[in-house]
């Protein structure tokens, strides 16, 4: 990588999307400087990023909720031969769908990069559309023919189509797809490993999406990206290979450091041997984990997907021309371990008037299966909720949490990156943990003199009560 350059490279860098970004993001020129000063990124990525509206984005992923075939449909026009891409059919889904590899590249070192084995985690799916787009249609670009000479790249965009077709973390029989790398129980876990045994990746890019909530430490600020060097034993040694992955890891840091500064933290190295990125980098890859987290604002995380791309470039670029050796170890190890989950929505100071219950005054928590777009919500918590945090709060001092006529108990399953512990099959009673979020804000406790509506789902046309 480049050493820290002057002044005006980092006002080129610094174009006034880039500062719109960061203005954007709490608190972003707040945090503590590093006690390893993070270099300029190398000069051509203000160029990618000012292409990539007009010249490498991918239309028709712009809802994060597509199912396989619909990326496929999208992704596959921009795999033709002539660009020097090869698709092969490598195993079928619990329910039959096809698993399907992408190759590119004529270089010596092997790459292997795997997205969405949860399927609800799609930004890696966007973003490597994006990428296959780049490589095929800007074969005259100096990072494309390094890459091209240097590596091969080896894709399996999709490991899970069976999730991805309900938009949900796991497979069709309900198993997690990065706790299946030991046993080997799932057809796709099969097929990953098959992959990696036949194409011997020296690197591996283990590609997700995280809870929107995850702070940056113990700060405030929330997580948009997170990065790891998986371990490979239990006391998390570092050995050539994971060297190397560190090395990529400060690589994607420095490249996101200008959009997002404090925004950007690293999970914690708990070795577990069920996990892929921990067995891979076992097995011999340098595997790096990327998750995308969230930015307030950005509900189909397009942002997002922006700046998963640039990293994904920037890091593929140090492995193509060896740029990444060297790169200091403190740059990955200085950012702030992923924190504490923050709750989606808190209403505070409200009294709950549920029918043939006696009043009481409680703050009521709520979180949501889509929690930027505040979808498919339930409720998380109830009473004396102190100084919890939340993403966002509401002021109920004054008004009553009425339930809404009809099915007010029914149970809402939401799926989070963490395995959920309220595994009671009884449907709850309503304004209880569990419950569907169906609920009005009224000046009466009958409900009659409404001031809001949250009917699962937040209308995006009245995110709040009125202000008082």
């Amino acid at each position: 990588m480049r050493p820290v350059l002057a002044l005006c490279l980092l006002l080129t860098m610094m174009t006034p999307s880039t500062i719109a970004r960061n203005a954007d993001m709490p608190d972003a020129d707040a945090t503590a400087p590093a006690s390893t000063p993070v270099p300029s990124p190398p000069a051509w990525l203000a160029d990618l990023d000012t292409r990539y509206d007009t010249q490498l984005r991918v239309a028709g992923l712009e809802d994060r909720t597509f199912n396989a075939e619909h990326w496929w449909s999208v992704a596959t026009p921009l795999l033709a031969k002539d660009r020097g891409f090869r698709i092969e059919e490598i195993g079928r889904s619990v329910e039959d769908r096809p698993l399907r590899h992408v190759r590119w590249g004529n270089g010596k070192t092997s790459v292997l990069l795997w997205s969405q084995m949860h399927g609800d985690e799609s930004t890696a799916s966007m973003a490597l559309a994006d990428l296959f787009r780049f490589l095929g249609e800007h074969p005259d670009d100096p990072r494309v023919k390094a890459l091209q000479a240097n590596t091969t790249l080896h894709v399996f965009p999709i490991v899970n189509p069976d999730g991805a077709a309900r938009f949900q973390r796991r497979n069709a029989q309900g198993i997690d797809l990065n706790r299946d790398a030991r046993m080997l129980a799932t057809p796709e876990a099969r097929t990953l490993k098959s992959l990696f045994d036949q194409v011997k990746p020296m690197y591996g890019f283990n590609l997700h999406d995280q809870r929107v909530g995850y702070r940056a430490g113990d700060s405030d600020r929330g997580t948009a990206i997170a990065l790891l060097s998986p371990p490979y034993n239990h006391a998390a040694d570092v050995n050539d290979v994971r060297t190397r992955a560190i090395e990529v890891a400060g690589v994607i840091r420095i490249a996101l450091e200008p959009y997002l500064a404090g925004h950007i933290a690293r999970w914690d190295e708990t070795f577990d041997p069920r996990a892929f990125g921990d067995l891979t980098t076992q097995w011999g890859a340098s595997t790096v984990l990327i998750e995308a987290g969230g930015i307030e604002g950005d509900v189909q995380k397009q942002r997002l997907r922006k700046l998963y791309f640039l990293g994904l470039v920037a890091a593929l670029d140090s492995i193509a021309t060896g740029s990444h050796a060297g790169v200091p170890h403190a740059l990955y190890r200085d950012l702030p371990e992923n924190g504490d989950v923050w709750p989606d929505l808190v209403l505070r100071g409200g009294t709950l008037a549920v029918p043939g219950r006696p009043p009481m005054r409680a703050d009521l928590l709520v979180n949501f299966r889509n929690p930027l777009t505040e979808t498919d919500g339930a409720i998380a918590d109830v009473g004396d909720l102190g100084t919890k945090k939340a993403r966002r709060s509401i002021d109920a001092r004054g008004l009553f949490i009425v339930p809404l006529p009809g099915h007010a108990g029914e149970r809402t399953v939401i799926e989070a990156n963490d395995e959920g512990d309220n595994d009671d099959p009884r449907s709850p009673l309503p304004l209880t943990p569990g419950a569907s979020a169906r609920f009005v804000l009224s000046r009466d406790p009958q409900g009659r003199d409404v001031v809001w509506t949250l009917d699962r789902s937040v209308d995006p046309a009245t995110p709040s009560p009125p202000a008082r």
